[in-house]
């Protein structure tokens, strides 16, 4: 009965939040149509440079008035010449002045699962995740992108808790596939212990065991970074390595990176 190695599975993951297109500007409807395009070829110009296998995206216009409806994330997508895209719109509002937005996944691979959750109902400003599955060569690999709130962490805290669930039911019904990596601007640090990033790693430990990447790096604010506020977070068996922000002026957060690696098991066939 030989042993059969598996192929071991490597991806690399960057996250980044692109502050709907506007630069290092504090508003976007400041910029024409064309400064908007050129600040998206800047996104994707760093995404190339890069060529991570999955780009999660935070604060991505589908059709806003304040960006002269300027879909992002095909704009991006044909920049940087992505196969597969996903949007979760977790903004919409009609009328004068409308709006559509949310965050959004660029991959290298297909996609054979997408769910869109919003955290609440309010009109604007509402924050949410997605949940995706990608086929990585015949191996499915469960991600999640997010945005958490960046006013109050009493409601930071509420909005993990689904996130939790997703965690705690992976462990109940899935036992093949690791849990999901999870990406997004977390509006928070990594160090204080009652905000969200280590109440999360805290309280899914009893299910899954995660790693937050990088450490002791600062993404916020891009032009002089003094915190740092997003993260991928790697469950174990999956290793991560060589992480790190992405020094830009892209937006007003830095992109981070991280490889990846899901060590190979060992099968037994019968000869």
């Amino acid at each position: 009965m030989p042993s059969v190695s598996k192929k071991e599975l490597k991806l690399s993951i960057m996250s980044f939040n692109i502050a709907h297109g506007r630069g290092l500007s504090v508003y976007q409807g400041f910029h024409s149509s064309n400064g908007i395009r050129k600040n998206l070829e800047r996104i994707a110009s760093i995404i190339v440079e890069h060529s991570p296998d999955v780009v999660a995206l935070q604060e991505v216009d589908q059709s806003s008035h304040w960006n002269n409806h300027i879909d992002l994330l095909k704009c991006i997508q044909e920049e940087t010449g992505y196969p597969y895209s996903e949007h979760g719109i977790h903004n919409t509002r009609f009328g004068r002045k409308p709006l559509c937005y949310g965050n959004a996944f660029l991959s290298k691979h297909p996609f054979t699962r997408c769910d869109v959750t919003r955290f609440g109902s309010k009109r604007i400003g509402e924050k949410g995740f997605m949940d995706v599955q990608v086929d990585i060569g015949g191996q499915p690999v469960d991600l999640i992108n997010l945005h958490l709130d960046f006013r109050s962490r009493r409601i930071r805290m509420a909005q993990i808790e689904p996130i939790l669930d997703r965690i705690r039911r992976h462990a109940d019904e899935d036992e093949d596939t690791p849990p999901p990596i999870i990406c997004g601007d977390f509006n928070a640090g990594s160090k204080r212990f009652s905000d969200a990033v280590r109440q999360f790693l805290i309280r899914a430990a009893t299910h899954a065991r995660y790693n937050y990447h990088p450490r002791n790096s600062r993404t916020f604010p891009a032009h002089f970074p003094s915190r740092g506020l997003d993260f991928i977070l790697v469950p174990e068996p999956y290793v991560g390595s060589r992480a790190r922000a992405i020094r830009s002026f892209a937006s007003d957060h830095l992109p981070v990176i991280v490889e990846t690696r899901l060590p190979a098991k060992n099968t037994q066939t019968r000869i």
